[in-house]
């Protein structure tokens, strides 16, 4: 059994949907605030809606892109299972890194806001609401839609996609990059996207905790 397929309709009107929250909506949702943390927040909430409805408008379900209600349960507890596995990697490449003189937890660094409340924010924003948004739109639908092509195509060009957006100042995100492979992968083996979600959620909140022990 493989992933479900996206139609060409269903990415094209996503990508349509995303573009005007970003270009659009985002910058006159921020300038409401003070800090463009809480603007962010609610731009990915509605991009988060709106992808859903496009997909129930033309993929007829949520099932279509792995939220099939009766499964979301299972996909959280497979997805605390591979992020369990995964925490497990990491730590072991960061203390085998730390042998040999490379200090991987600076790597990881992620400067916080400076207040309190932001930095709530920024961990709901950033390690819930983020990882959401982009699990459904590059896992659920661009993946969905590469898949027809077979699985190396899929993880290849949704991966690619995903990185391109934190591409900074020329270097490649290695995080990202690795991060997209492994949420690919889970949700092509588990069929649930809620795995990734979990993951990404929990890979993400990883990263911030570790601005508090460096």
């Amino acid at each position: 059994m493989e992933a479900k397929k996206i139609a060409l309709k269903t990415l094209v009107v996503s990508i349509a949907a995303v573009l005007i929250a970003e270009i659009l909506l985002r910058p006159i949702i921020t300038a409401i605030f003070i800090s463009p943390l809480p603007g962010l927040g609610i731009t990915r909430v509605l991009e988060i809606i709106l992808l859903i409805l496009i997909v129930i408008q033309f993929e007829k379900s949520v099932a279509a892109i792995g939220l099939a209600p009766e499964k979301l349960l299972a996909g959280i507890k497979k997805g605390m299972i591979w992020s369990a596995c995964f925490g497990i990697a990491a730590g072991i490449l960061i203390i085998f890194l730390y042998a040999v003189g490379i200090n991987a937890l600076r790597l990881l660094y992620t400067p916080l806001p400076y207040s309190k409340i932001l930095v709530l924010i920024y961990l709901v924003v950033g390690g819930v609401i983020g990882p959401v948004a982009e699990e459904i739109f590059f896992r659920g639908i661009f993946y969905g839609f590469f898949r027809q092509w077979g699985v190396y195509t899929a993880v290849g060009l949704s991966t690619l996609l995903f990185v391109l957006p934190h591409l900074t100042g020329g270097n490649l995100p290695f995080t990202q990059l690795v991060g997209g492979i492994v949420f690919a992968v889970a949700y092509e083996r588990e069929k649930s996207l809620l795995v990734p979600i979990t993951i990404h959620c929990l890979g993400n909140l990883a990263i911030f905790s570790i601005t508090f022990l460096t």
